[in-house]
């Protein structure tokens, strides 16, 4: 089992900066990708930001040129450093972390962070 634990978000006015982090502990051998999604009000969960294993990160359109994930893999922690903030990223942050393999996959993820873009 892989346990996600983030921190970081709050309320923040539209133009601002946050930084939410999530720290890996457990069975986190061969995790091959670490990522952040949101879910916005009344919305489904969609995909953020991930890195992988060997440092390459893939972005949504909407957040390109604002968002920028990055590791510490010493600490086992991803963060999500987000700037230029706007209220359409009002949202659950979550971490994910999964584990690929030939046979299987495993998803892993943390219990979520609340982020407030006010206008």
């Amino acid at each position: 089992q892989v346990q996600l634990v983030e921190s970081g978000g709050g309320l923040v006015q539209a133009g601002g900066s946050l930084r939410v982090s999530c720290v890996a502990s457990g069975s986190i051998f061969s995790i091959n990708e670490m990522g952040w999604y949101r879910q916005p009000p009344g919305k489904q969960r969609e995909l953020v930001a991930v890195i992988t294993s060997g440092g390459s990160t893939n972005y949504v359109d909407s957040v390109k040129g604002r968002f920028t994930i990055s590791r510490d893999n010493a600490k086992n922690t991803v963060y999500l450093q987000m700037d230029s903030l706007k209220p359409e990223d009002t949202a659950v942050y979550y971490c994910n972390a999964k584990r690929t393999t030939r046979w299987y996959v495993n998803d892993y993820w943390g219990q979520g962070t609340q982020v407030t873009v006010s206008s």
